[in-house]
């Protein structure tokens, strides 16, 4: 059973950074199409990064902030999120990157100003 497992949610304050990470079963992951997603309060899911085989996708609202790596040794891909915004609070999931799931049950992140 395809399984995400999402984890290094946190509060924290506005400039500050956090580290998500997504271990994900074997028959899921892919390095060169893994994706992490978010989910704001009362909004729809957005991609936030991914990997779309050669290259790296990032939303243009997180560009020069997060960095999308993975480690395959460990089948997962991490989120570095630095200089955080109130703007970045949502629950975040990390899947393939077409945007059809599988889904874990995210992690919450919040950025207070």
């Amino acid at each position: 059973q395809a399984q995400l497992v999402e984890s290094g949610g946190g509060l924290v304050q506005a400039g500050g950074s956090l580290r998500l990470s997504c271990v994900a079963s074997g028959s899921i992951f892919r390095s060169n199409h893994m994706a992490w997603y978010r989910q704001a309060p009362g909004k729809q899911r957005e991609l936030v990064a991914a990997f779309t085989g050669s290259t790296t996708y990032y939303g243009d609202s997180v560009k020069g902030r997060f960095i999308i790596f993975t480690d395959n040794n460990k089948n997962t891909v991490y989120l570095q999120m630095n200089s955080l915004k109130p703007e970045d609070t949502g629950v975040y999931y990390c899947s393939v990157n077409d945007g059809r799931g599988p889904w874990g049950q995210g992690t919450q992140v919040t950025v207070s100003s």
